[in-house]
């Protein structure tokens, strides 16, 4: 039988770290020392500044071979820019809070957007060149036809496009701009410590207790929590308004009408389609969170809910974790179960030092999966604490590892480039194999039951609470166009989404005005959180056709990720039978998630 989440006899005790991997970065450079670096940035300083001379002022005139030329040149020097630039944001991310990675990463920033400046004109010239001239390329030489989706993509910004001089200084000025305020947020984030339990501890390992069976170490934590954000309220409000204005003063320049539609272009996804997906969410809050935490009040014994309850285990679960060998067997047998292909994929994460997966002082919190260039291979980083939570987050990260591979594999570095909506579609389809696997493999009611629970917590996590997050952004972009906002109001619309999203089940005590500020997505891309619940959306649906069909079934998912950023949303989902712009759509996505819950209700918790 299948080893259970949350009854294993082998699970490591509840207390101590979890062994797991570090990364090796040498397959990008041995260190930021490493000679290999500079000769790099010596030689691609040189194809750069050649290129410019080459073709700056010249594409209007070029032939279509020439622009098919120019294009496979551009995407050389970017694919080595984009190979230095990952080694620094990799390094920087393992070790934030080391003064001497920090300076390093600045470095490598600064030189790669003076090198950039060589480059800057070839995207803008592109965008000038008439649709007509270029249909006639594409027809007249196949080489030029093989980059008409990238061109397509690059040309949705051409609205929005400013003069030379001006991108030129936006630019340059971002490294000492917006940069430099997300350098200080990330830096700051991975310095906290929170006085829990008579020690400083990291604040990720704090956050990790809201999730232990007493109730009373949770609140402890979350005070905890609340107290060290507390404390940073000041500068974290002063980072959040800096950069809302910073977005509000280059959107109104670029002539974007709402603060969100610079981020649905880059998503290659139409503004009503986003919209109608946040409409079905917020429709179905009575039906999925509202239900859901309803229920899991009366299972835990409590009239109300507090913030720290949201991700408390239900009761007699035994709080075990699994080892780090034991949650990558779970996600390495689900890949394999579903598709041989992504079985090996899978297993060469796993058999490599690709991941960083140590729960550490001083690394970057959450989890990521970078696809650094082709010719090397992503790598992933996440914090391990052998919790159920942290398997899944290892194949959510597995999934869009395996994603980047395939698509880098056939597109190259530029065209393998995923809109977010569904760069989380592999992602969040990993997490599904893996649950699915872990379910149909556990025999005992009652953990059947808790399995349940936790992937509808997820999904509710995914969906609603990611729903909720865009709605706070949303208000705060919004008013920030019209002046700056006070700490107190900050927590008023955070608490108000939340009041929302979460329903009657939850009381929400003052201290949780602050929990807006730790969220790096606010601050690193604004409006990215949406992309996480058109995914799970996505992957609903996908997963039905899947168990609908599933003969041939893994052939055309392997296509549809290999695609990279060639194909839109539309074109992706056609041969699955599915369409992201019909209403039902939406609607489809949320009632996997009413049905797991109609499931628990059907078998109440004992």
């Amino acid at each position: 039988m299948m080893t259970s989440f949350l009854t294993s006899p082998s699970s490591v005790s509840a207390s101590g770290p979890v062994a797991a991997p570090r990364w090796d970065l040498s397959d990008l450079y041995i260190s930021p020392e490493d000679p290999a670096l500079e000769s790099d940035f010596i030689r691609l300083t040189a194809e750069a500044q050649s290129f410019e001379t080459r073709w700056k002022g010249k594409l209007g005139k070029a032939s279509a071979a020439e622009l098919a030329h120019a294009l496979q040149g551009y995407e050389v020097i970017e694919e080595g820019l984009g190979k230095i630039g990952s080694y620094a944001q990799l390094l920087f991310a393992a070790h934030t809070t080391e003064a001497s990675v920090g300076r390093f990463a600045q470095s490598v920033r600064e030189r790669l957007t003076a090198l950039s400046a060589h480059l800057l004109f070839f995207p803008l010239e592109l965008n000038r060149l008439d649709d007509a001239v270029l249909e006639a390329g594409f027809q007249e030489n196949k080489d030029l036809a093989s980059w008409q989706s990238y061109l397509r993509d690059l040309r949705v910004f051409r609205p929005y496009q400013l003069s030379d001089e001006v991108e030129r200084v936006l630019m340059d000025m971002a490294v000492s701009g917006r940069n430099a305020w997300v350098r200080l947020f990330d830096e700051t984030m991975a310095g906290l410590m929170v006085h829990f339990e008579g020690k400083d501890q990291p604040l990720g390992d704090v956050f990790n207790y809201l999730t232990d069976s007493q109730r009373e170490r949770r609140e402890a934590a979350a005070k905890a929590i609340s107290a060290t954000l507390a404390a940073e309220n000041k500068l974290l409000v002063g980072i959040t308004n800096t950069l809302a204005k910073d977005k509000a003063t280059t959107d109104a320049m670029r002539g974007y009408p709402r603060p969100v539609s610079s981020r649905n272009r880059a998503n290659m996804v139409e503004d009503e389609v986003v919209d109608a997906l946040v409409d079905a969410v917020q429709a179905a809050f009575p039906r999925l969170s509202h239900r859901y935490y309803s229920m899991k009040a009366r299972w835990l014994g409590l009239e109300q809910l507090e913030h720290w309850d949201r991700n408390a285990p239900l009761p007699d679960v035994q709080d075990k974790r699994l080892s780090w060998d034991e949650g990558k067997a779970i996600v390495h047998r689900a890949y394999q179960d579903f598709d041989e292909e992504m079985g090996r994929h899978a297993h060469s994460f796993l058999s490599n030092p690709w991941i960083d997966a140590a729960a550490v002082p001083g690394k970057s919190s959450g989890a990521f999966a970078h696809p650094v260039v082709p010719s090397v291979h992503p790598y992933l980083l996440m914090n391990y604490h052998g919790r159920p939570r942290d398997v899944m987050t290892l194949a959510h990260e597995m999934g869009h590892g395996i994603h980047q591979m395939l698509a880098g594999q056939k597109q190259g570095y530029l065209r393998s480039n995923t809109p977010l909506t569904l760069a989380e579609t592999a992602s969040v389809f990993g997490e599904m194999l893996t649950f699915q696997s872990l379910l149909d493999g556990e025999s005992d009611a009652k953990c059947r039951h808790h399995l349940l629970a936790s992937k509808v917590e997820d999904m509710l996590n995914t969906v609603v609470r990611q729903i909720a997050f865009y709605l706070f952004e949303v208000q705060v972009h919004d008013e920030r166009r019209k002046g700056e906002i006070p700490a107190e109001r900050l927590g008023e619309i955070w608490r108000d989404v939340q009041t929302r999203s979460l329903g009657p089940a939850f009381h929400f005590t003052p201290d949780y005005d602050l929990y807006w500020s730790y969220i790096p997505h606010f601050i690193h891309s604004p409006f990215y959180v949406y992309a996480y619940a058109f995914g799970d959306c996505l992957v609903n649906a996908l997963y039905g056709v899947y168990q609908d069909s599933p003969a041939g079934f893994a052939g055309k998912y392997k296509e549809m990720l290999a695609a990279g950023g060639t194909l839109r949303h539309q074109e992706l989902l056609a041969p699955f039978g599915l369409n992201a712009g019909e209403p039902s759509f939406w609607t489809r996505g949320l009632d996997v998630i009413s049905g797991l819950i109609d499931q628990l209700e059907a078998t109440p918790h004992s």
